[in-house]
């Protein structure tokens, strides 16, 4: 019995821990993109067929398992349900990565990673505008949210703007791209760091626009797979437009087809989908909240194998980035087990003392009330 039950709490624990485990995990995930990326733009992968081939990767990767695991649960595809995927299929496959690819090209992985931290407060603030998320200034962990959100936003926006002096962490290789990096910073610093701003609002609302269509279109593989295909074909259409040397297509057994294949897998294919799962039991919030965690491996991976160099501001905007992200999660665990509470309560219909009691959830947050109706005596019931 003992064993039994200690399987029991387990289980429970490890199932509460799957969303944090889950995009916990794909930080990392994306911090390794970040500097594989960096590694194939610096030796002349050209931005737009990378973005082509890394959806390509993920839609031949993940179409299979969508069409064997889902063709029982697949929804009918509606007009309505195919216009949303087709604005997800630009705005986040073509649009955003397109500016990420060029605005990290010409800045650092380091500073690409670090402008992501601004992803979770311009989530939370489209999420209260389309009443995902809700603020009850009454509830302390409300007011977590809020403070946690806007925390962080100082901690990037000091990342961005104070580099203070360097810190100088072991070099392995790479060295001879440090001076190409410091060129691109002199040159296209501040175009670079507004490109890589604009595709945040770009991927914001990709968290946004997929919690509304998974509402509708319940199965995150197929998702998956549309997205990436019809990323697959409009990025197709901006590469030819964009550059005309057909040899630029040219991919070999190097870092640019490690770049396709791992980005393709990992950040799109297997992204997208675990992102669907947990933003349908957690919502978007939860899911951008992570973000500072892969900027703080990025910064620890880039200075190692990309010579990049770590500063005091990059330190203290991380500090309070740190900080505001666990005020968030907090406000968020404190939300889920009010609506867990919420959940569970049970309408009573006890009779005492010639009433009946029903107790009504007339609202979602606040006190459930007590309804006392006389109860019929044996009189009224034989006339």
């Amino acid at each position: 019995m003992g064993d039994k039950m200690q399987n029991g709490r387990f289980s429970l624990v490890l199932n509460k821990a799957k969303p944090y485990l889950a995009m916990g995990s794909l930080q990392v995930g994306f911090a390794g993109m970040y500097v594989i990326t960096m590694f194939s733009l610096q030796h002349g992968m050209n931005h737009y067929i990378l973005a082509v081939y890394r959806h390509l990767v993920a839609t031949i990767v993940i179409a299979p398992f969508a069409l064997v695991l889902e063709r029982k649960i697949r929804p009918k595809l509606t007009l309505p349900i195919f216009l949303r995927i087709l604005v997800l299929g630009f705005l986040e496959p073509v649009i955003d990565q397109n500016l990420y690819y060029l605005g990290m090209k010409y800045t650092t992985a380091t500073l690409a990673s670090a402008t992501v931290n601004v992803i979770p407060a311009i989530t939370f603030v489209m999420a209260l505008i389309f009443r995902l998320e809700r603020v009850n200034l009454k509830k302390v962990h409300s007011i977590a949210k809020i403070i946690g959100t806007v925390i962080m936003v100082p901690g990037a926006v000091i990342m961005i703007l104070y580099k203070g002096p360097a810190i100088n962490f072991i070099k392995l290789q790479g060295g001879s791209h440090h001076s190409a990096t410091n060129e691109a910073e002199a040159k296209h610093w501040v175009a670079g760091t507004l490109m890589l701003l604009a595709r945040c609002w770009g991927w914001s609302g990709f968290y946004i626009l997929q919690s509304f269509t998974l509402k509708m279109y319940p199965a995150e593989l197929s998702l998956t797979a549309l997205i990436c295909f019809i990323g697959t074909i409009g990025g197709a259409a901006v590469s030819f437009v964009m550059e005309r040397d057909m040899n630029a297509w040219k991919i070999g057994w190097d870092s640019s087809l490690l770049a396709a294949v791992y980005s393709g897998v990992v950040c799109s294919g297997i992204a997208y989908y675990a992102q669907g799962v947990v933003i349908r039991e957690k919502g978007p919030v939860f899911v951008t909240a992570f973000s500072p965690l892969c900027m703080i491996i990025t910064a620890a991976l880039g200075s190692i194998m990309l010579a990049e160099k770590i500063h005091i501001g990059s330190i203290m905007g991380t500090l309070l980035i740190i900080f505001g992200l666990y005020t968030v999660l907090w406000g968020k665990s404190k939300d889920q087990q009010n609506s867990t509470t919420e959940k569970g309560k049970v309408q009573e219909l006890p009779v005492t003392d010639g009433t009946k009691s029903i107790n009504l959830e007339d609202r979602i947050e606040g006190p459930a009330r007590i309804l006392k109706i006389p109860a019929e005596s044996p009189l009224s019931r034989e006339t």
